[in-house]
């Protein structure tokens, strides 16, 4: 087995090795090498910063990174399920490690599911630290709601009126980067930002003199009209009680819960 780099791996083949790693998962996830390319490069991913483990010309294991800045992300660490037990996701994780912190990066941050204690031992092994946790929901419209479009609209300012620190795959950095299209939808009092064809809704932010008065629920529906299917709204931070409670009376269905971790390399 050798580890090297994913330059020039198809995102085809990208995607025969996150099923064969994520089909077990606590929620199971299959995908398409379309699919995982809109993901990963929404995300920043970088294919000379990834790396594989290569049994011959299979992929066993991996680990996907994303990079701004100096700022790194890991977008997917996984290993086939016949080849797990073996340290491979160690050892990815540390080759990894060790070529960001050549790269100059300052952290390198991840999700894990709350539920993953043996992933989430591995990460805090290698020397990640919890920073915060995150809740995840689907929603399924409960009434067919058409809202007004904003073309050119100034995703900086919707942002701004989000009470917490968006994830990294929500950010507005990742919002503009993803070659899937979003769709604005809302007013000035507030806006929603979702991706139709995947049915993500990366950000929903309501001005704070315009809450309570059921914008938000207004336009969850709406976004989940527009995509036409159940939306994920992923890694909100668990720290604001208040979404919690909106979401449920809003009717949207917890999902899972996911772990923030962070590793410093200038701390280290």
């Amino acid at each position: 087995m050798s580890i090297l780099p994913l330059t020039h791996i198809s995102f085809d083949a990208l995607a025969v090795a996150f099923n064969d790693a994520f089909g077990d998962y606590p929620v199971p996830l299959s995908t398409t090498g379309e699919q995982l390319a809109n993901m990963q490069l929404r995300r920043g991913y970088v294919a000379d910063a990834s790396f594989g483990a290569f049994e011959g010309e299979r992929i066993v294991g991996f680990v996907l990174t994303c990079l701004d800045g100096d700022r790194a992300y890991n977008s997917g660490t996984g290993v086939a399920v016949s080849h797990r037990r073996h340290g491979i996701a160690r050892e990815l994780m540390l080759h990894t490690i060790e070529a960001l912190r050549a790269r100059g990066a300052a952290s390198y941050q991840l999700e894990v599911i709350e539920s993953n204690d043996r992933a989430a031992a591995l990460y805090r092994n290698v020397g990640f630290e919890e920073r915060r946790r995150f809740q995840c929901w689907t929603f399924e419209a409960t009434q067919k709601v058409k809202t007004k479009e904003l073309a050119n609209a100034d995703v900086d300012a919707i942002a701004k009126n989000a009470d917490i620190e968006l994830a990294w795959q929500n950010s507005v950095t990742s919002i503009r980067r993803a070659p899937e299209s979003h769709v604005v939808l809302g007013d000035e009092r507030g806006a929603a930002i979702v991706f139709p064809r995947s049915g993500d809704l990366a950000l929903l932010a309501v001005q704070r003199d315009a809450r309570r008065q059921g914008h938000g629920t207004h336009l969850l529906n709406a976004a989940a009209t527009r995509a036409a299917k159940p939306i994920r709204i992923l890694n909100i931070d668990d720290r604001d009680e208040g979404i919690a409670a909106f979401m449920s009376a809003a009717g949207a269905k917890p999902l899972v819960r996911q772990i923030e971790m962070t590793l410093s390399f200038r701390a280290a």
